[in-house]
């Protein structure tokens, strides 16, 4: 079976979020999917779910608040039909790169652009996604197939440009041709996009418990094709407001009571629902939004800010969704550097003035 969209990236929140975007898109009859995912870390682990990824319907338990609602229903993705892992498949996702995909998704993680420094690629599998992603798009381009449109999904700024330009790096480094070169910066289009959902709990040996929020805001720019049509696929002028609001009223936010959470020992299994339960927790996450937060993005010119917060706690108290503080703190140092450290960068140009004595703490305490 052809699989003109090709995923790099197993988690459970792509399963519920694109994954089942793409599903819905198809099963209204669309002409989007199937999806070959690729499993970009060799985990072992993950054996289990890869096989899983054949065309079967997978679980995903939407439950939360819709309209001031309570909501409980069970959604399926079935466009992933074919399980692959970059350890021991890497000639048959190549071949599949180079003569079935038209897009890429990508959702490695919160490291999953980290590069050993001057790394190029040459024999055997690339060890980091930007190099894999390069060497199979090079393949492509000897084979003269046509350029491609890749959708990350990184929470990174700009994640489209930074990866081009990492691959590009790559490429340079490894004395790729500079025709391949113009080949990925001119033909190939590379589209910031910024994803936002809740996904709580993995379900074996695949599918997911979510909220039913969603958005995949996707960055208008020339030749982009956005290959479905879905209530929660938004493209937009400026992806900038969009990222801010959730990166730093979302994001930041869980990374400072996953931080909490770590430093004071509290129970391996506790939930965000829970921890903010906690009177002395809550004082300091609104403490940390109305003294700290909301001035930034009310000297910034977003005016959305203050509405946005309160769905955000509406949606920290979600009744339905054991969203685990330990899930959160995967990864805390990288978290940490794009979150409040990116925050902080923002407030320096917006306003010089405002203390961020909490901010600074978070940034200082060398905790992850």
């Amino acid at each position: 079976m052809k699989t003109p969209i090709v995923q790099f990236g197993t988690s459970r929140f792509l399963q519920a979020q694109a994954d089942l975007f793409i599903s819905d898109a198809m099963r209204a009859g669309q002409a989007v999917g199937p999806v070959t995912v690729v499993q970009t870390s060799g985990s072992a682990d993950r054996a289990g779910r890869l096989a899983a990824f054949d065309g079967r319907p997978l679980p995903i338990v939407i439950r939360g608040l819709e309209n001031g609602e309570p909501v409980e229903r069970t959604e399926h993705t079935t466009c992933l039909v074919r399980g692959l892992s970059t350890a021991s498949d890497w000639v048959e996702i190549e071949r599949i790169v180079v003569e079935e995909a038209e897009q890429i998704i990508s959702n490695t993680g919160d490291g999953g652009y980290r590069m050993a420094d001057g790394e190029t690629i040459g024999e055997g599998v690339p060890a980091s996604f930007p190099a894999k992603l390069t060497t199979l798009l090079a393949a492509r381009w000897r084979a003269g197939a046509p350029p491609l449109t890749v959708f990350p999904t990184e929470l990174v700024p700009d994640n489209g440009v930074v990866l081009r330009r990492l691959c590009l790096g790559v490429a340079s480094r490894s004395g790729l041709p500079p025709d391949f070169g113009r080949w990925l910066e001119a033909e190939c289009v590379f589209a910031n996009s910024l994803v936002d959902r809740i996904v709580s709990t993995a379900l074996e040996p695949a599918g997911a418990v979510a909220e039913p929020y969603a958005l995949w805001a996707i960055e208008a720019q020339p030749r982009l094709h956005v290959p479905l049509t879905h209530p929660s696929v938004k493209v937009v002028e400026d992806l900038r407001v969009t990222e801010r609001l959730k990166l730093f009223l979302l994001n930041l936010p869980h990374t400072g009571l996953a931080e909490r959470w770590h430093v004071e020992g509290r129970p391996s299994a506790e939930t965000v629902r829970e921890i903010v339960t906690d009177p002395a927790i809550r004082a300091w996450l609104d403490a940390l939004y109305d003294e700290e937060l909301l001035p930034v993005f009310a000297a910034g010119g977003i005016a959305e800010a203050p509405a946005y917060r309160v769905s955000v706690i509406d949606r920290f108290r979600n009744p339905f969704l054991d969203h685990r503080i330990t899930d959160i703190f995967m990864n805390h140092r990288d978290k940490k550097e794009r979150r409040v450290g990116g925050l902080i960068a923002w407030a320096a140009e917006v306003a010089p003035d405002l203390p961020l004595s909490r901010l600074k703490a978070l940034a200082a305490s060398g905790v992850g």
